[in-house]
């Protein structure tokens, strides 16, 4: 049974910092591409960042520079690094999976991703 779990949310000051992780229990994780998503109330999800089998990553245009996505294939987790926070920043993000082929790109739509966390509460205040 796949399971995601997130942790690491909470609120922050805008220019603060926050790292989430993601707990991961998946058969050959390292087959996933991974990725995080946020959903801010009255807003529809929206990806933030993902990260291929092979260490790739791609960014959002509003967190480029701001946020690191990285991964450990070891133990099974997907971080997320998140600097120079803003208020914008502020929703629910959530940590999602999806099975690749060998060298394929992370899919960018939402519903590719078969599995998904519960999520975490990240806000930022002016």
């Amino acid at each position: 049974q796949v399971q995601l779990v997130e942790s690491g949310g909470g609120s922050v000051q805008a220019g603060g910092s926050l790292r989430l992780s993601c707990a991961a229990s998946i058969r050959d994780y390292s087959r996933y591409c991974m990725g995080w998503f946020r959903q801010a109330p009255g807003k529809e999800r929206e990806g933030v960042a993902t990260i291929d089998r092979d260490g790739r990553a791609t960014y959002a245009d509003s967190v480029k520079g701001r946020f690191t996505i990285s991964r450990d294939n070891a133990q099974n987790t997907l971080s997320l690094q998140m600097d120079s926070l803003k208020p914008e920043d502020t929703a629910m993000y959530y940590c999602a999976a999806a099975y690749i082929r060998p060298g394929a790109q992370c899919p960018a739509r939402r519903d590719a991703y078969a599995f998904w966390g519960q999520g975490t509460q990240v806000t930022v205040s002016s």
